[in-house]
């Protein structure tokens, strides 16, 4: 097997982990409000993700591939390591339940992996800082604008009934494609992004481009990981905040699928976990601050920010395993 095909089918298994890891971000609130039957909810966002990048464009992709690394520095090992650590990363929180960012062990590993092949002066200071203000600002807007969206919807139906609920329900299901379409045009991009380095460090293109089949098999991949579902993050993201009744549902939604497909647009790679999870943080804090578990948020917050260094350092000891090879 050569280096080319190795990193493919890499990046098409994070590609799947990050579907995989990333299907609670957007059908916990559907499924723990009771909207649908959990299986039909994953098959709908499924459908969902793997028409995104093909609706909104692959700007990310972009973003990750050509604004990150100096291409002189573009080696197969330093993107087999990226990928393996982030592979790593996604199954160990995935294991222990831990809502992560597959987004920031990507580019965590990428970093870890460059900086000990080709130095510091191989890092694009200008896309890395793009990225970073993408990944980190989008929880805090993610949180405020939840928030706001909260408090609109409350003093819309402030004199509605109890059959208010029913819309609410209901419109989930519209809002949860919404938010489907949005991942999927933001996450995906990132595998595509990886998939192109190398075919760029291979000879097998010569300028950045996303081929058609590579958007095809990224959003089929993470299409397959979400249709499977991670049912620990799940859990987490349904239950352990506070109990989310399908009003909570609805705003989360809506705010996240605002903050995400906007980022996508932009072409800043976020995290949907952080922006999915603030959001209901957000919607939480609207009814009550009180009634967020802020302990469980602080847990969360903790490996956000663990991830870039731990996965860095984790690239890094991988890479010097792999470029004896």
């Amino acid at each position: 097997m050569d280096w080319l095909t190795l990193l493919i089918i890499l990046a098409l298994v994070f590609g799947f982990l990050n579907g995989f890891h990333d299907s609670s971000n957007v059908v916990a609130t559907i499924i723990f409000s009771r909207v649908m039957h959990p299986r039909w909810v994953l098959l709908l966002t499924a459908l969902a993700e793997f028409a995104g990048p093909f609706l909104f464009g692959v700007a990310v992709a972009k973003t990750i591939g050509a604004d990150v690394i100096l291409a002189e520095a573009i080696s197969p090992q330093v993107l087999a390591a990226a990928l393996l650590a982030g592979i790593v990363w996604n199954l160990f929180t995935w294991y222990f339940g831990i809502p992560s960012s597959s987004s920031h062990a990507l580019i965590g590993g990428m970093i870890g992996a460059t900086l000990l092949a080709a130095g510091a002066s191989a890092i694009r200071s200008a896309g890395l800082v793009k990225i970073l203000v993408a990944l980190f600002l989008s929880p805090v807007v993610g949180l405020f604008v939840g928030f706001l969206i909260t408090r609109g919807v409350f003093y819309l139906a402030r004199n509605a009934t109890l059959r208010i609920n029913w819309f609410f329900k209901n419109a989930q299901i519209l809002t949860g494609v919404a938010l489907a379409l949005s991942h999927g045009t933001n996450d995906a991009q990132k595998t595509m992004g990886v998939i192109v380095l190398g075919l760029l460090a291979h000879g097998s293109l010569t300028r950045f481009e996303v081929p058609l089949w590579v958007v095809a098999a990224s959003a089929g991949v993470m299409a397959l990981g979400t249709s499977i579902g991670g049912w620990r993050l799940i859990r987490t993201l349904g239950r352990r905040f506070y109990k989310i009744r399908p009003v909570d549902g609805f705003c989360t939604q809506v705010a996240s699928a605002l903050v995400i497909l906007g980022a996508a647009l932009w072409g800043g790679p976020l995290s949907t976990t952080q922006v999915v999870s603030a959001t209901i943080l957000g919607v939480g804090s609207a009814h009550r601050v009180s009634k967020v578990r802020w302990n469980v948020a602080g847990q969360i917050a903790l490996a956000w920010v663990l991830t870039i260094p731990v996965t860095a350092l984790l690239a890094a000891a991988l890479y010097l395993g792999l470029k004896r090879f």
